[in-house]
């Protein structure tokens, strides 16, 4: 009998240890970790053939592409009239002199950068690699890095540097004079040297003419510089505490302006030879653009009879084409374009029709979405709208004044389609001709020859991998397909494709967009914990759309990213909530001022619809979140001001005051001067109302966001006498733990702590066992 017993209970614990629930239940083993983090090196070089945009080589009907190919990618230059295929270079050879360079060892077919161009001269190649510039010979002669002159360092996050100049001789057009900034003022000399004339004499340290402003007008009688008054510099100043060359700590510094200082204000100044002989310096009445954000794109029409810049008033809620007389100094605004919210300048566009300016195209968002319109260069007046409708123009490729013509992208025409599916067109002046060039149901990359005769259409979608088609442009015809990929080895080492999902929004009417990604071993029958990737921020959308699932170069948080964590028993979405960008002016609006708004009460409704469709997405005790950058601080957003919902949040590299962050980029969203908007939004002024469980990651040198404000966050959270966890990096940057720097540590705590805190069961002793994950 007591063996009866003994085995029927052992056949019951076998049947609940072998039950989806206890399986959920169970510690997960380390090599379930080691796989989910390494998923990306075991996958990315397992497609064939998968093209990437192309390039094309300027007067010529060349162009370069990579694909993947056994091992990893291949840079290929094609012929569009022959067909003719051969390498774009020699990889070997650019791998060995760039690992010679760098001190790094480099595999031909995992060369440390995605795209290239060749320079002017064709012995080069030029490219980025981390955002430094660089440049190998392909004579032989090397690598070498490239310092150009007034280059902002880190991720560009200021929006003029007070740097030393460029002050190599301006040389006029007619090739006898030059031009440059001597004594803070402005002077010529005769070309190769010679006696100097000042200009200007009004010039000084604190009211300096830039030499990298230099314009000469076409006819060498005019000369066109901004004379610039610094505003405040301020410096971030981070302490590297544990330098790679030295034992001692390392101060560094940082040029770094924040929302509310004082910044550079540019004035333009003309000089033109007098009619006695000489020059002189005409004034220019910045009436019509006073308090400047930045003066852009300064150029002279064709004839030197005017020159015309962009205005954009600081706060970004006005924005201003003006065009200045070369002989008065005369100004006048031909564009006065303003907002109740903001002009979002990074997607502006401007064209000039002609030589002279008698038109130009300008793009605006005035009827809620963002379309083309034709002025008259003379009267100021919309001449007529160009395109029209319910979508946004994404960008203008290429204008043809003499055809009257513009080709350009544009999501959201087809309504039976994704809205952020991007499409490409050409349209006349008028209006008319509207032509459709990429009519797949895909994403679509477009690239045109310079002489307009070809372009490369790249287009895929989540489930479709990249295909690489070359058409005519004259009437779109399909040349051949220059490349299709092949997912074969991908999908037989156990890659499974996310699923797109849409819900309602907060209005019950607006469709909010996202994407499933499910463990590898997904069984329908269990219940799994949700998990969102989130970043909110105003300046694009962010849920994939194209097949490429591994990110960039070194990027982590695509769904290659998602698919790892989501190994870890979990379901991972990401989702663009009403806020960002690339719908209708108000979709984006939500954000203004609001940036903690995050698009929350969308998401919360997706999930809630999400929940309600599919009976393993189980949201019952909270959804876990996390992201970097904007996304950790609509991270750390979410469990302040959604704790109902969101329970579990890992932050990476969050502003949690954008009073900290970036001039730039907060500005643009919550405006100028500094309201208490900017304390609505702050996760530091509000960190009394943490609840959940958060664990705050970040990198000691982060040259995108202040590291301070992690750190002021945590001192917030410290007296409101909340409990949370913190990693800091010694020398990590702003991606530290999502594509750069000890990625698999910082990643490996994310996992244990998702795994904790949403899954409620015990993670491994780690300082017990031996390392069985790769070293950063």
């Amino acid at each position: 009998m007591m063996a009866r017993i003994v085995s029927y209970v052992t056949g019951i614990l076998a049947f609940v240890l072998s039950s989806p629930i206890c399986a959920l239940a169970q510690t997960p083993a380390p090599d379930q970790y080691r796989d989910a983090l390494t998923l990306r090196d075991q996958w990315q070089y397992l497609t064939r053939d998968l093209p990437f945009p192309a390039d094309w080589v300027d007067g010529t009907h060349d162009f370069v592409f990579r694909k993947t190919v056994a091992g990893g990618f291949a840079f290929i230059r094609e012929d569009a009239d022959s067909g003719e295929s051969k390498p774009a270079f020699d990889q070997a050879a650019v791998a060995a002199a760039l690992g010679d360079a760098m001190g790094e060892s480099y595999a031909a077919l995992r060369l440390p950068f995605d795209s290239f161009r060749y320079s002017e001269d064709g012995d080069a190649i030029l490219f980025d690699i981390h955002y430094a510039p660089w440049r190998c010979s392909l004579r032989g002669r090397g690598c070498a890095a490239i310092d150009p002159k007034g280059r902002p360092s880190g991720f560009g996050v200021v929006r003029d540097l007070r740097v030393p100049s460029d002050n190599t001789p301006h040389i006029s057009p007619d090739g006898k004079w030059e031009a440059l900034v001597q004594g803070f003022n402005l002077a010529v000399q005769p070309a190769g040297g010679g006696p100097v004339t000042m200009l200007s004499s009004d010039g000084s340290e604190g009211n300096f003419y830039d030499p990298k402003t230099i314009h000469w007008a076409p006819d060498s009688r005019k000369i066109v510089v901004e004379r610039v008054r610094p505003g405040f510099a301020r410096y971030v100043t981070r302490v590297a505490s544990s330098p790679d060359d030295r034992l001692q700590p390392e101060i560094r510094h940082q040029l770094y302006p924040k929302p509310g200082d004082a910044i550079d204000v540019e004035q333009p100044v003309l000089f033109h030879t007098a009619t006695q002989g000489g020059w002189q310096q005409v004034a220019v009445d910045p009436a019509l653009f006073p308090n400047p954000y930045q003066l852009t794109d300064l150029h002279w029409r064709a004839d030197s009879g005017s020159f015309a810049f962009e205005y954009t008033r600081r706060g970004h809620q006005q924005a201003k084409i003006i065009a200045v007389d070369a002989e008065s100094g005369a100004a006048r605004a031909i564009v006065s374009e303003t907002a109740k919210t903001f002009i979002w300048q990074d997607r502006g566009y401007w064209h000039d029709v002609g030589d002279h300016g008698a038109e130009l195209i300008w793009l605006s968002e005035r009827d809620g979405w963002a379309h083309l319109y034709l002025y008259d260069g003379e009267s100021g007046k919309v001449k007529n709208r160009i395109t029209s409708g319910d979508w946004p123009v994404r960008s203008v490729l290429r204008v043809d004044d003499k055809k009257r013509q513009i080709w350009f992208a544009a999501s959201g025409m087809d309504s039976d389609e994704d809205p952020y599916f991007v499409h490409y067109y050409r349209i006349n002046f008028d209006g008319s001709g509207l032509t459709a060039l990429t009519p797949k149901h895909a994403s679509h990359d477009v690239a045109f020859s310079s002489d307009m005769q070809y372009y490369v259409d790249t287009y895929s979608r989540v489930d479709l991998p990249n295909i690489a088609e070359l058409h005519r442009t004259s009437d779109g015809a399909l040349i051949r397909t220059v490349a299709k990929g092949n997912i074969s080895r991908l999908l037989a080492a156990g890659y499974k494709i996310p699923q797109p999902f849409v819900a309602k929004g907060r209005d019950g009417t607006t469709n909010i967009w996202g994407l499933i990604v499910k463990p590898r071993n997904f069984d329908p029958g269990r219940k799994y914990p949700v998990i969102e990737n989130i970043y909110a921020g105003p300046h694009d959308s962010f849920v994939p759309k194209t097949f490429w699932p591994f990110g960039y170069h070194s990027g982590g948080d695509k769904v290659i990213g998602m698919q790892g964590q989501a190994d870890m028993g979990f379901i991972v979405v990401q989702i663009d909530g009403m806020g960002t960008a690339n719908r209708s002016k108000a979709f984006q609006d939500v954000a203004w001022k609001n940036l903690a708004d995050s698009g929350f009460p969308d998401r919360i409704a997706w999930h809630k619809a999400a929940a309600a469709r599919y009976p393993w997405y189980d949201i019952a005790d909270g959804v876990g979140i996390y992201g970097g950058s904007a996304g950790g601080q609509s991270t750390a957003a979410a469990l302040l001001f959604h704790p109902e919902f969101y329970t579990v949040g890992v932050a990476y590299a969050g502003c949690y005051d954008n009073r900290m962050d970036k001039i730039s980029w907060n500005e643009q969203w919550l405006g100028w001067p500094v309201d208490d908007s900017y304390l609505r939004s702050s996760e530091v002024m509000n960190a009394a109302k943490l609840k959940g469980n958060l664990l705050i990651i970040f990198g000691e040198q982060d040259s995108n966001v202040d590291p301070s404000s992690s750190l002021q966050l945590v001192d917030a959270l410290i007296k409101a006498h909340k409990d949370f966890d913190l990693l800091e990096v010694p020398g990590g940057e702003h991606t530290t733990g999502r594509s750069t720097g000890p990625i698999l540590y910082a990643q490996r705590r994310q996992y244990d702590f998702f795994v904790r805190h949403l899954r409620h069961v015990p993670t491994p002793d780690w300082n017990s066992m031996p390392d069985i994950l790769p070293a950063p």
